[in-house]
């Protein structure tokens, strides 16, 4: 049983405050404050900074009393701000987030429960009702939007990290199916969140790994469309390394199982469009066709056709994924028409600078350094801003084709960069 939270009740009423006047301010239920003052569960990250304004205490404080301290028996540092981590490891990170990765894969394997739904809600406090999964869809979306605007994409760790070990604990408490079936797809969506994170940041096996589990926890849930964005999302890291034999039979899986999915969505069409790319790095000029030509077919569908986060494909980037697999297949002619024609939308930060280091290496092939200087010194600026490793991952596949240009000054200058980018 876990500990009540003695102290955080002390300084509730400390404050003057009753359960319900507290709940009223911070816009929940009488039943949520006693809850996190039973010990049962933990007041949500966006609740915390305003928890602490009503207790009148800082967030160190605060930490300290929902861990079951009491209110003044121990010196604290100074104030920060909530929902910010204190400074810590990689390496502590990495194994924190594993721990929970290990955590939702044993859990969505065991079988699930049919208790008696209104015995049990009476019995038990902490259990989860439809609205709040709605609310946690909500933050997963929230989250996936911090995570795209972010220039530093690891800034968002901290907070999926936090609501992805408050899913695992839903997941601990018995369930019914369609609420534990929910709660599967907003761990599996979390995951592939946590998966791009670490992609961003070049840990590559993380990533795989976090992939896996959002893909078991995808599959447990039934949630075709949510099990195919996982699997292509894994075969991201096969095409990074080049491995394009590895990423095809993959790729092969999503599509089929995309087919059983959601046809308002566009989860079948980017399949197709990364598939199109393992056509290129094979080789293969008319296969890779046939999937571009695939994904183009995403135009014909009507309404909305993507949810924002783990399904983002709408058509837009169309061009610039056309121009890489022609870049790929060395039809440079090809390339450069539609690389420009995408410059001229508006793109993410990473996707620009992945477009401008396609047409650096185009400018390779026309033994142009004018051309590979311009556009490849651009994507330089992008991945010092952003620290992405995406970024420095394309750079650095670059680097090795600049050689037969080192004699031009601009062009060495670049070429050391990127060597320097490595190191960072």
């Amino acid at each position: 049983m876990a500990p009540k939270r003695e102290g955080l009740a002390q300084r509730r009423k400390a404050r003057g405050l009753t359960q319900e006047a507290l709940a009223d301010k911070l816009g929940v239920g009488r039943y949520t404050v006693q809850r996190w003052e039973a010990g049962l569960t933990e007041p949500q990250p966006w609740l915390r900074p305003r928890l602490a304004k009503e207790l009148d205490v800082s967030c160190e404080r605060l930490d300290y009393l929902l861990s079951g301290g009491e209110t003044d028996d121990v010196d604290l540092a100074p104030v920060r701000v909530c929902g910010h981590d204190q400074p810590e490891s990689d390496e502590m990170r990495r194994r924190e987030l594993l721990r929970l990765f290990s955590t939702v894969g044993t859990l969505a394997a065991l079988p699930a429960i049919d208790p008696d739904r209104t015995a049990y809600a009476a019995e038990h406090p902490s259990h989860l009702d439809l609205a709040t999964l709605d609310e946690y869809a909500q933050l997963n979306g929230q989250l996936w939007q911090t995570f795209l605007l972010a220039p530093s994409k690891g800034d968002a760790m901290p907070l999926v990290r936090h609501q992805l070990d408050i899913l695992c604990t839903g997941l601990k408490h018995q369930q019914d199916d369609i609420v534990r079936q929910r709660l599967l797809a907003l761990t599996a969506d979390l995951l592939q969140l946590a998966g791009e994170i670490y992609f961003d940041a070049n840990a590559y096996t993380d990533a795989a790994h976090s992939y896996t589990l959002a893909a078991d926890a995808s599959k447990t849930a039934q949630d075709y469309d949510l099990w195919a964005c996982a699997m292509v999302r894994h075969s991201f890291v096969a095409l990074y390394d080049r491995q394009f034999a590895d990423a095809a039979p993959m790729l092969d899986l999503a599509a089929a199982v995309a087919e059983r999915g959601d046809r308002s969505l566009s989860t079948r069409h980017w399949v197709s469009v990364v598939h199109a790319h393992a056509f290129a790095g094979l080789g293969d000029h008319a296969a890779c066709e046939r999937a571009l030509d695939q994904a183009e077919q995403v135009r014909q569908l009507d309404g909305t056709v993507h949810n924002g986060g783990w399904l983002r494909f709408d058509g837009a980037r169309l061009a610039e994924e056309r121009g890489a697999c022609y870049v790929t297949l060395g039809r440079h002619d090809l390339a450069e028409t539609v690389l420009n024609d995408a410059l001229t939308h508006r793109l993410t930060t990473r996707r620009r600078a992945t477009v401008l280091t396609d047409l650096a290496m185009i400018g390779v092939h026309r033994r142009d350094p004018d051309k590979v200087a311009t556009y490849a010194q651009t994507a330089l600026n992008l991945a010092r801003r952003t620290r992405s490793g995406v970024i420095a991952r394309k750079l650095q596949a670059l680097q090795p084709k600049l050689a037969p240009l080192l004699a031009d000054k601009q062009v060495h200058k670049i070429h050391t960069e990127i060597a320097e980018l490595a190191t960072v």
